[in-house]
């Protein structure tokens, strides 16, 4: 019998192409609302997300140099 590979849960490596700066704008934008949402519900998830929010925005910081 042939192994087969599992996709779920599968991370695809990020371009750092064209398409990179608007994909990475949109997450920025999405981790910021989510975290805006649970900020008094889960503030260890909203502190997450406004960290990863905040990497995003280093790196967008980065390519637009």
């Amino acid at each position: 019998m042939k192994n087969q590979n599992c996709r779920v849960g599968s991370v695809t490596q990020l371009n750092m192409g064209a398409n990179a700066v608007p994909l990475l704008e949109l997450q920025y934008r999405n981790f910021m609302e989510k975290a805006s949402q649970l900020k008094y519900t889960n503030t260890q998830l909203a502190e997450f997300l406004e960290c990863k929010a905040e990497r995003i925005n280093a790196l967008l910081k980065k390519l637009s140099k």
